[in-house]
């Protein structure tokens, strides 16, 4: 398979998890400041799956998504980890958790697919700076 579809469909898959783990905290969390700072990270999110997926299209290949099992995982997990701590505080311990392994994960495919076309690095390298600004904005939630 082509290195740019590999590489694209694998950030369309990480802005996915994004994606979905904020719309499910959204419904979480009962502080609204902190409701306010989730939604626009979900915003960034959902750009850059639309981003990529409308790149895949262009190139005429379909992207592909989350397979059902990791999804529904990480759905009931991020349900128990929050049934009894639903602060700010729990929650952004969780998203900088996320976020570093998604901060870890990139930095190696960026390493391994260092060869791909200037637009497929420019959206990696989007949400990779991405995550690291949200673990800064989340540490401000830490207690």
């Amino acid at each position: 398979m082509d290195k740019n579809v590999e590489f694209l469909n694998y950030i369309y898959q990480n802005a996915e998890m994004g994606k979905n783990t904020l719309s499910q905290l959204i419904d979480i969390t009962e502080d609204d400041n902190y409701k306010e700072l989730i939604k626009s990270h979900l915003i960034t999110y959902i750009t850059i799956y639309d981003n990529t997926e409308k790149e895949l299209q262009e190139i005429n290949k379909k992207a592909k998504g989350i397979n059902i099992f990791p999804k529904s995982s990480t759905s009931t997990m991020i349900n128990l980890k929050t049934m009894l701590n639903k602060s700010p505080s729990h929650i952004s311990e969780m998203l900088i958790q996320g976020s570093t392994m998604g901060i870890i994960d990139m930095t190696k495919k960026l390493k391994e697919y260092n060869n791909v076309k200037g637009y497929v690095l420019s959206i990696a390298n989007e949400l990779l700076t991405f995550e690291r600004n949200s673990i800064e904005e989340y540490k401000k939630y830490l207690q």
